[in-house]
């Protein structure tokens, strides 16, 4: 019972290190700019803005959002049926 309890608070320990470096992320902001297309983007990847030839799209920023949690979600499902962190571990050679 103290054990199961003991893994829950670890797991909220876990998880509130995490949002916090995912907010940590989110605050910084980096500017691309290549070919008339200028890129602002989150250290987490979420993108801020989209400019072409000095227009703004929100469409297209949205878009960009959405795929990247998509395949953020699927990167998760894969990580996941490979064994977690630890199978990640073991296929990059960690003890």
């Amino acid at each position: 019972m103290f054990d199961k309890l003991q893994q829950l608070k670890e797991l909220k320990k876990m998880r509130d290190e995490a949002m916090a470096i995912q907010k940590a992320l989110d605050a910084e902001v980096v500017e691309v700019e290549k070919h008339g297309v200028k890129v602002k983007v989150t250290l987490a990847q979420r993108f801020v803005s989209i400019e072409a030839n000095g227009k703004s799209d929100n469409d297209v920023v949205e878009a960009v959002n959405e795929a990247v949690k998509e395949s953020q979600k699927e990167a998760a499902k894969k990580m996941q049926q490979m064994g977690g962190f630890e199978g990640l571990k073991g296929m990059l050679g960690g003890q």
